[in-house]
């Protein structure tokens, strides 16, 4: 069973002027002469973290994270009243050309999971040529089926008790409705002691179904009030705009992606993101390897997930 690489540090940091007044915090680690990748977090609103440096053997690659924006240590944080307006995807996807430029790459290997399989996509599909490689993790689409699925009431007749938790910070005459935009009403509450509330639910309703196994530390870290303000208030403002993508574009657009190497990473009883849409995009993307982790959830540090992912980078390393 392979594990994530040891523990590194980065060896350069910084913050880039992507426009709109926003300062995205980038990192580089590992090799400098090594082949470049670029770690795309989750959420959107998650952030990056030590951890997802491991993925990648350090000897060969030149390992980029960066927090997308108003979120991690990006500035300004939606926490100190980032403006969600300037934060959709067709920017996102600039900030990374940008951050490519400035960073003197020419082409990487592309690497996200949840929310970061989603914008890799969108990115692979709008800049093909500088993308020599993808690996996906639990695949999310943004169709419609998929909200509805996680925020409408499917995944909660697996978890009854953690979805009435979810519903607590909801007034009852609205909870049969649209919750995506119940919660909207309650993050944007000029109330702040609502919004945290709200932004707490939300974040750890995602922490507690994303792992096959209960992992408590993952609750806790996600009911921390900045990182939920932000993970909640972006995740809902994409997620209540389609992510600004047009309805079922990523599967539409997937034969832009021939000739791209890929490896989508899904867990079989994954809650957030089921496998059926990795199933999708495998079927409309046959150049890429699908693998269906029999005894995994959502969360990328499973340990047959991280198996499968780390056997990925070491096939793509030069």
């Amino acid at each position: 069973m392979r594990t994530l690489y040891p523990e590194i540090e980065p060896v350069e940091t910084g913050h880039l002027d992507v426009g709109d007044g926003q300062r995205i915090y980038w990192e580089v680690s590992g090799n400098p002469d090594g082949a470049p990748v670029v770690f795309v977090h989750g959420g959107p609103g998650g952030a990056t973290n030590a951890l997802q440096r491991r993925y990648f053997d350090p000897q060969a690659y030149r390992i980029v994270l960066f927090d997308q924006r108003g979120c991690g240590q990006s500035t300004p944080h939606i926490a100190d009243g980032g403006d969600l307006s300037v934060n959709t995807t067709d920017r996102l996807i600039s900030d990374m050309e940008k951050l490519r430029e400035h960073l003197s790459i020419d082409t990487w290997l592309v690497f996200g999971g949840s929310w970061g399989s989603t914008l890799s996509l969108a990115y692979a599909q709008s800049h093909r040529d500088r993308v020599r490689g993808l690996i996906l993790r639990g695949i999310f689409l943004v169709r419609p089926s998929e909200i509805d699925w996680y925020y409408g009431g499917g995944a909660g007749h697996i978890f009854p008790d953690l979805w009435e938790k979810f519903l607590a910070p909801i007034p009852e005459d609205e909870r049969d409705g649209n919750l995506v935009e119940a919660y909207h009403r309650q993050l944007m509450s000029e109330d702040s002691e609502a919004a945290t509330r709200a932004a707490v639910a939300w974040s750890t309703w995602e922490a507690a179904t994303s792992y096959l196994l209960p992992k408590p530390d993952a609750v806790q870290d996600n009911s921390n009030s900045r990182f939920a303000l932000a993970f909640a208030g972006i995740e809902n403002h994409y997620f209540r705009n389609n992510c600004f993508l047009e309805e079922n574009q990523l599967l539409r657009d997937a034969h832009l992606l021939d000739g791209i190497p890929g490896v989508i990473v899904q867990g079989r009883y994954d809650v957030v993101c089921p496998a059926t849409s990795a199933w999708a995009l495998h079927k409309a993307w046959p150049g890429a390897d699908l693998v269906i982790v029999d005894d995994a959830g959502h969360s990328a540090a499973e340990p047959g997930i991280v198996h499968h992912l780390v056997e990925a980078t070491d096939r793509f390393r030069p």
